[in-house]
């Protein structure tokens, strides 16, 4: 399952950044740019909430008296 979350995420952020691209290039119609911009929001919503799941799932392992014990990830540890 991690792997389908890996490729949705990157599917949803290379579409998004194809969007961003004709979007800045200016040349689409208004009703065109406002659907795009609307689809892009949603991508990015839906990017975000991979980054979210990801970080939760993102744990360290600690051994304690021959116990695993999980702990959340602290970059300034």
């Amino acid at each position: 399952m991690a792997r389908k979350t890996s490729t949705n995420f990157e599917k949803s952020l290379a579409e998004l950044e194809q969007l961003v691209e004709a979007m800045e290039q200016g040349d689409l119609p208004l009703e065109e740019a406002l659907k795009q911009f609307e689809k892009g929001i949603s991508l990015a919503g839906n990017c975000q909430k991979a980054l979210q799941n990801a970080e939760q799932k993102v744990k360290q392992l600690v051994e304690k008296n021959g116990e695993l014990l999980e702990k959340p990830f602290d970059l300034d540890e």
